[in-house]
């Protein structure tokens, strides 16, 4: 089975890339440190400091797997070529949520980065689902687990003036 492609914007991609980075250079030396040093203070069998660093490392290297297993599968979005005739990932989109006549703007990313503290919706979500492909103009109906929401499309932006 072929895994699922994960779909990033640049700046998602660089952001993981980083955090990778980080995590083998900076954070694999902190913690190798801190083992080290527990390690000299003798019984590791009671040694509080030696399991937290222990512990530390095994969720340091889980996240290292889980972020290479990200980027080995990303397919990343020009967001320069974004066509912004229609919703697609990698634009800003502002809609009109026509029940409560208020303004909402969203990013439409990948699954990965999502984020909706922050305005990342999900191209897999139901609201990105349903906007994608759609034009300014367009009301769109979405099917959501709190019911069903009309939203009105007001604007399609590039997104790379983050």
């Amino acid at each position: 089975m072929q895994e699922k492609k994960n779909i990033l914007t640049y700046e998602g991609l660089r952001k993981y890339e980083e955090e990778l980075h980080d995590l083998k250079v900076v954070k694999r030396q902190e913690v190798a440190q801190k083992i080290k040093e527990a390690r000299e203070q003798g019984d590791l069998s009671e040694n509080a400091e030696y399991d937290a660093a222990k512990d530390e490392q095994r969720d340091i290297e889980a996240r290292i797997e889980e972020l290479e297993k990200i980027l080995k599968n990303a397919e990343v979005v020009v967001e320069d070529e974004v066509d912004l005739d229609k919703i697609n990932i990698g634009c800003i989109v502002k809609i009109l949520d026509v029940e409560y006549s208020e303004e909402l703007e969203y990013k439409i990313v990948g699954s990965t980065e999502a984020n909706s503290l922050k305005g990342k919706i999900s191209n897999e979500s139901p609201v990105g689902k349903a906007l994608i492909g759609h034009k300014v103009g367009d009301t769109v109906e979405v099917e959501t687990p709190a019911g069903v929401f009309a939203y009105k499309i007001l604007e399609i932006q590039r997104s790379n003036v983050d």
